[in-house]
């Protein structure tokens, strides 16, 4: 089993930035691919970005391209997301994921971290 731990969200303004954090714990010698996922009121659960254990890989929501960052720490089984020029669309709850199996479905998650953005 992984344990994922985010942290970092908070209420920050139109054009300021954030750094999430994910700690994972448990079996992290599994995983393959970390992702960030987040999910506003009312809507569905939309992918922001991903990260390969290596970090050779990265790929991001069109919507956040240019502005987010998807950073991993190997050595102390963390993953970042840094963003910037928030907008007000941005806030949702964000959510750390990973991936350990075969397919492309993440199969551990984080509780989530609110990031709201005031305009």
């Amino acid at each position: 089993q992984v344990r994922l731990v985010e942290s970092g969200g908070g209420l920050v303004q139109a054009g300021g930035s954030l750094r999430l954090s994910c700690a994972a714990s448990g079996r992290t010698s599994t995983i393959h691919t970390w992702g960030w996922f987040r999910q506003a009121p009312g809507k569905e659960r939309e992918f922001v970005a991903a990260i390969s254990w290596s970090g050779g890989f990265t790929q991001y929501a069109d919507s956040v391209k240019g502005r987010f960052t998807i950073s991993r720490d190997s050595a102390k089984n963390m993953v970042f997301l840094q963003m910037n020029s928030l907008k007000p669309e941005d806030t949702a709850v964000y959510y750390c994921a990973a991936n350990s199996g075969t397919s492309n479905e993440y199969n551990y998650w984080g509780q989530g971290t609110q990031v709201t953005v005031s305009s």
